[in-house]
């Protein structure tokens, strides 16, 4: 395999010696089209046409001394891009991060050098780990002041190599058209991933004989997809046929690969239950009858449990993540592992692959259903219902319908399933509440779950829910967000309130750092050090934005509440405090193994 995975998608070139050199972007071919006539452009200008070009219109970004002038140019741009002024860089990239995952588009950032560009930090490592196509354009200062700590001077390019698809700085105008064509066919390809350009300021100036844009299809040296090898495709499919006990573990690959409808062909011919990542969840329908729960630490208990019994493991579009397997040693060692990824360097990555599916899912998924039996597993899927019945009894019936005064976050769930009828768009932040969402939210569509899986950025959900309704404008998107990292970001309500964006934000108030607190109850003997923390009046903190909004904490008034925010025109923020020691079951604990799961 050694052949296949030195081109894999995050095998990137090594851009900063090049940046540093004043070397030329290495240009990729791409499609012939008549070029127009030459005209003067600056390398600013040059930005936006490539924008029009790949079909952007909506950016996210604030402006600073080093990228003043794409600003300036973007005075004459206002009827044809859309730039929404966030409040933090890191907003910024959040919000282009929902933008992305909602649309299936690549989203678009802009910042300043220096800490405007630093600030972007945390949502390119989020975009990286959890493969989110964006392009993100820094300024830098005037190219002979490199190196002399200028003001708002800091080095971008090896600040963000390890969290980048490909980054490059740019110090010459005539490059920005190649550039930027590159810039969008690495991020949005293969395995998508976060691209940042570094454009000096003189190059933003200089004036240039702009030949057109064409749109990059090649680069010699990067291969998105690799080769499908059709003998591991026949291997897989006498796996899958020979199996007695076959799961199905699927991730946001499915999604990126725009595989829905290959993906729940290839499900019902098997008849194999599937489980599904965070990240994968929307996929496919939460009521579909194969779609047995979530995996993972906080995951359904049937899927975790039965990891550890299936004959034959079929992974599509995921990774092995830590959360997802648990002791590494203890992970499915009695299963054959089938392991479709568009990302070689995947393969053998965390599970020892029995059969690499190399490809893009939409063309390998049809392959193997077209090599599979029908067939149904009916003793096989009883089991996961047994156990959910299990689950149900020691934790979800006293998490959706609580006999204890305090409410519960299950049931706030519960009662947005009624009213949206699992159509709307779910933005969630990092904790607790996360969780629990990603396990009681329904959905009946695709891009639907928007939530930071691999790094678990706190602060990520308000942002983000921006982005995902300006790619979502149609739909109801619905910010679940705890109190601690709602505080993270919480200027966004500004952007919110400029941008009339129609975002319902719904704070769960626990008051704890309920993760946390959790983890500090279960293993530190209740230590509770330095979770419990105070809040201001969100409410009154949302009216100042010009945000309506209400605060509740009795059941009798949840439905209401819950209504009246959906109903609502425009944005609008409901907190709910729920129980301060409610904690989140099933739950592998750090160390174990999946079938070591607790209920309780």
């Amino acid at each position: 395999m050694a052949d296949i995975t030195t081109t894999a998608t995050h095998s990137k070139p090594k851009p900063a010696d090049a940046a540093k050199s004043g070397s030329p972007a290495p240009k990729g071919k791409a499609a012939a089209k008549p070029k127009p006539a030459p005209r003067e452009l600056s390398g600013s200008a040059a930005v936006l046409e490539a924008f029009l070009e790949e079909g952007v219109h909506t950016i996210f970004g604030y402006p600073g001394g080093a990228i003043m002038p794409i600003y300036d140019a973007l005075y004459d741009y206002k009827d044809r891009l859309n730039h929404i002024l966030v409040r933090h860089e890191q907003g910024g990239i959040h919000a282009a991060q929902g933008f992305a995952r909602t649309s299936g588009k690549t989203g678009v950032v802009f910042a300043t050098s220096g800490p405007g560009a630093t600030n972007l930090v945390t949502g390119l490592a989020d975009a990286m780990i959890d493969s989110t196509p964006l392009v993100c354009i820094t300024g830098q200062v005037f190219a002979h002041l490199l190196g002399t700590d200028a003001f708002q001077e800091t080095d971008v390019i090896n600040i963000t190599t390890p969290v980048t698809k490909w980054n490059y700085q740019v110090t010459d105008a005539t490059e920005i058209p190649a550039v930027l064509a590159k810039a969008f066919y690495i991020a949005g390809s293969g395995r998508p991933g976060p691209v940042l350009i570094d454009i000096t300021k003189n190059a933003q100036i200089q004036k240039f004989s702009y030949e057109g844009y064409t749109k990059c299809e090649h680069i010699r040296s990067y291969r998105p997809k690799p080769i499908v090898r059709k003998e591991y495709i026949a291997e897989a499919a006498r796996l899958i046929n020979e199996a007695k006990k076959p799961f199905i573990l699927f991730g946001q690959g499915v999604i990126l690969g725009k595989a829905e409808k290959e993906f729940q062909a290839f499900v019902e011919k098997s008849g194999i239950p599937a489980a599904w990542t965070i990240l994968g969840l929307s996929a496919m329908a939460t009521d579909h009858p194969l779609n047995v729960g979530m995996l993972g630490m906080h995951g359904n208990y049937g899927p975790n449990v039965l990891t550890n019994e299936c004959d034959v493991l079929i992974a599509i579009g995921m990774r092995f993540d830590d959360r997802v397997t648990g002791r590494l040693d203890k992970y499915a060692k009695q299963a054959k592992v089938i392991h479709l990824d568009i990302d070689p360097s995947e393969i053998d990555k965390n599970v020892k692959t029995t059969v690499p599916v190399w490809g893009d899912c939409k063309e390998t998924l049809p392959l193997l259903t077209e090599q599979i039996e029908k067939k149904t597993h009916p003793e096989w899927l009883a089991k996961f219902k047994d156990l959910y019945r299990q689950e149900v009894d020691a934790v979800i019936k006293d998490e959706l319908n609580p006999t204890t005064d305090e409410l519960t976050m299950g049931e706030v769930l519960k009662t947005l399933n009624e009213l949206t009828g699992g159509n709307a768009v779910i933005v969630t932040d990092v904790g607790q509440h996360q969780m629990v969402a990603c396990r009681y939210a329904e959905f009946h569509q695709s891009k639907s779950n928007v939530t930071s899986g691999g790094l678990g950025t706190m602060g990520f959900g308000l942002p983000a829910a921006i982005g995902a309704k300006f790619g979502a404008p149609d739909r109801t998107v619905v910010a679940i967000i705890g109190d601690g990292g709602f505080q993270m970001t919480l200027q966004e309500l500004g952007t919110i309130m400029q941008f009339n964006v129609n975002v319902k934000i719904l704070i769960l108030n626990n008051r704890f750092l309920g993760m946390v607190r959790q983890w500090q109850e279960l293993f530190n003997d209740r230590r509770y050090s330095f979770v419990d923390i105070t809040s201001p009046d969100f409410v009154a903190l949302a009216k100042a934005y010009r945000i309506e909004g209400q605060s509740i904490s009795d059941r009798k008034d949840l439905h209401s509440a819950l209504k009246a925010m959906l109903d609502h025109n425009g944005s609008y923020l409901l907190e709910v405090f729920t129980g301060k020691e409610n904690n989140v079951f099933p739950m592998v604990p750090q160390g174990c193994s999946v079938s070591e799961i607790r209920l309780k």
